[in-house]
């Protein structure tokens, strides 16, 4: 019994792996490469221990770092769908759930089914844990964005509209971070890297 247990937690470990090699459009703060998503996952990690300070609401910091290391991993089969992609908006859902049935049923039953209420809980983007996490998740893209010189944001000719309506929920999680994303916004509105419609 013990031994099947580890054989499914360790061939979850391997499958995982793939995550490295899932490209999101956002550049390294260097602008030298796309980051995958285990580096941006690693770094929303980080990033829920520092700034838990400036959420509104009271956070469970251990809970939001397993949120954003495994909200991700749905990508190993449903690829990565651009934020501001619309027509891959259109059957992202659809892709993910069944990538989490998929890899979250690899593991343990229990362990699965943790992990699957996590990623639940993320998706529904109403518990405080849940708002935080997308905060992290809205926030390091931007600040990447803006450290390699708006080149994804150019890439993509985003609009500003776009921008604002993917994070209309990030000032009722944290007013300071939505300070400091406007504020970088507007920084890429004047250097036109970011449309202002």
């Amino acid at each position: 019994m013990e031994a099947e247990r580890m054989k499914k937690q360790i061939a979850f470990l391997m499958e995982i792996d793939k995550v490295k090699n899932i490209f999101r459009q956002t550049y390294l703060a260097d602008g030298k490469r796309k980051e995958n998503d285990a580096e941006h996952s690693w770094h929303l990690a980080i990033s829920a221990f520092l700034l838990k300070e400036y959420a509104k609401e009271e956070v469970d910091v251990l809970k939001v770092i397993i949120m954003v290391l495994i909200h991700d991993l749905v990508e190993i089969d449903a690829g990565d769908t651009y934020a501001y992609d619309e027509k891959g908006a259109e059957t992202k859902r659809a892709r993910e759930v069944a990538a989490a049935e998929r890899i979250f049923g690899m593991l343990p039953k229990d362990q699965g089914e943790y992990f699957r209420e996590l990623w639940d809980e993320f998706e529904e983007y109403e518990s405080a844990d849940a708002k935080y996490a997308h905060l992290l998740d809205n926030f390091q893209p931007l600040l990447l964005n803006n450290e390699s010189n708006g080149i994804s944001w150019v890439e993509h000719n985003v609009k500003k509209s776009q921008i604002y309506k993917r994070n209309e929920k990030v000032e009722e999680t944290s007013e300071q971070v939505w300070k400091w994303m406007s504020d970088i916004i507007d920084r890429h509105i004047e250097l036109g890297h970011v449309r202002d419609e």
